[in-house]
């Protein structure tokens, strides 16, 4: 990875006097989201956390703020996944890092808490791992703004470039991004894996993979990294400074209570209206809708 030298912003590194130093200046707190999920046999499976990493550590360089750690674990399989991993993936186990919706909405909410509790007032979440998993948690986080007077700001880095470029999975947008933050860990000659029985086959690969370029993926870093910086400098000039009980266990079963009221609208658990059914013998037919109480 690239991040350019710079001082300590990471909270699992920062003693607790300097920790104190950089809430005092800047009360932002940045959460990186990814997976574990398969980009072809050319590509580490980190890819998505990597460049959310990226960014939220050269956020708050930039601008201030401390990154808390990373959450490697999203939303997968559910919904309009089922069918994309049927196309994509087949009937081999992808190796993923993922988890309910539900499991990861409601962890959201309790690492909402810590953020306030430890004096949090922006809080910045950017997603390497996208589709409509950073709508249902934007949807958890406006249940928690109606009850806790901060603010939550949910991105994922397709979203920061919107207008300039296109996001994809594995293709020319994700592999460039990966060439240029961890070179090492993308080999384009181990394509040769897509052929041998019982690898997965090109394991979500884009069919524009070989256009990707450690220059293009720079741009478009760099880009998100614009952008996101801009965000965070707004939001930090128009945070609440009231000050915040501290949130118990029971303050945020009551805000999920209500998230989950809205659970049948999340946009991982069914599949997109344009989707084929996922086929009757596949593995994944079984998570095509998710209901919090299957």
């Amino acid at each position: 990875m690239k991040p350019n030298i710079g001082p300590k912003v990471l909270w699992s590194e920062l003693l607790p006097y300097e920790f104190r130093a950089r809430l005092a200046e800047c009360p932002a707190v940045y959460l990186p989201l990814g997976i574990c999920e398969p980009h072809g046999q050319v590509s580490a499976f980190g890819l998505d956390l990597f460049k959310a990493e990226w960014l939220c550590i050269e956020a708050a360089r930039r601008t201030g703020g401390i990154v808390a750690p990373s959450m490697g674990y999203h939303i997968h399989e559910t919904g309009y996944h089922a069918r994309w991993l049927e196309e994509e993936v087949g009937e081999t186990d992808p190796l993923l890092t993922g988890i309910p919706p539900a499991v990861m909405i409601h962890l959201f909410l309790y690492q909402l808490r810590s953020f306030v509790n430890a004096g949090f007032r922006t809080i910045v979440v950017v997603s390497g791992h996208s589709g409509g998993n950073q709508a249902d948690l934007r949807q958890a986080a406006a249940v928690f703004m109606e009850h806790v007077p901060v603010t939550v700001w949910v991105q994922s880095d397709p979203e920061l470039v919107d207008g300039l470029y296109t996001g994809d999975h594995a293709g020319k947008y994700e592999l460039s991004q990966q060439m240029y933050l961890r070179p090492d860990l993308v080999d384009m000659e181990k394509r040769v894996w897509e052929n041998v029985p019982g690898s997965g086959g090109k394991m979500a690969l884009g069919d524009d993979a070989d256009e990707a370029t450690a220059e293009l993926g720079q741009n478009i870093m760099n880009a998100c990294l614009d952008r996101l910086c801009a965000a965070v400098c707004s939001l930090n000039r128009a945070r609440n400074t009231k000050t915040i009980p501290p949130l118990t266990y029971a303050s945020i079963e009551e805000i999920w209570r209500q998230v989950l009221s809205g659970s049948k609208s999340w946009v991982t658990a069914q599949p997109w209206p344009d989707q084929k059914p996922v086929s009757s013998h596949s593995r994944w037919k079984t998570y095509e809708y998710y209901r919090v109480d299957s």
